[in-house]
């Protein structure tokens, strides 16, 4: 019993305790999960950061990494190419980028996996919780970049117990209770 639209340059919240269905309903439009009723119907490209590291490969260094989920997001390998710098000075983990990301710590595995979805320009971006492992002046730097994002027409979906937080990014929410609105 969940029912929205969510338009170009957009930005909604989902809030609600946990177990409420936030990360289920984020999977549903990712096509990661299939509903058990009802439909999903998603128009564009979608890039996600759901659970922490999910998409990267462990043994992988964060550079194969990049390439790895640029490719997966549907980016050509000149594509790739001309936005890995950018990518990397985003991402700042200067000599890591080199090393297998198991050896990262999970605020530097946010810090690539944000930098490489919203480098590669998503119509829809879906954020789950990912921003609570940066530091704070990293967290800034994400909240400029998505109302830059929001700003060039991506459309947001951004969960967040921190309500402070979804309301400076987010123009409605909704509330999720037992997977109901």
């Amino acid at each position: 019993d969940v029912s929205f639209e969510l338009n170009k340059g957009e930005a909604v919240g989902i809030i609600g305790r946990n177990g409420a269905g936030k990360s289920t309903l984020l999977q549903m439009i990712c096509g990661t999960l299939n509903p058990t009723s009802g439909s999903v119907e998603v128009e564009g490209t979608v890039a996600a950061l759901l659970e922490l590291g999910s998409g990267f490969n462990p043994e992988f260094t964060g550079r194969e990494n990049v390439y790895l989920n640029a490719a997966m997001l549907g980016l050509t390998q000149e594509e790739i190419d001309d936005s890995f710098d950018e990518i990397a000075a985003f991402a700042d983990i200067g000599d890591f980028l080199e090393q297998p990301i198991k050896t990262y710590s999970s605020g530097m595995l946010m810090r690539l996996a944000f930098a490489v979805n919203t480098c590669v320009d998503p119509q829809i971006l879906i954020v789950d919780e990912a921003l609570g492992v940066g530091d704070a002046p990293f967290q800034s730097k994400c909240f400029k970049r998505l109302r830059q994002l929001i700003d060039d027409g991506t459309s947001v979906l951004f969960v967040s117990h921190d309500i402070s937080t979804v309301r400076s990014i987010c123009g409605r929410a909704l509330w999720l209770k037992k997977g109901r609105t």
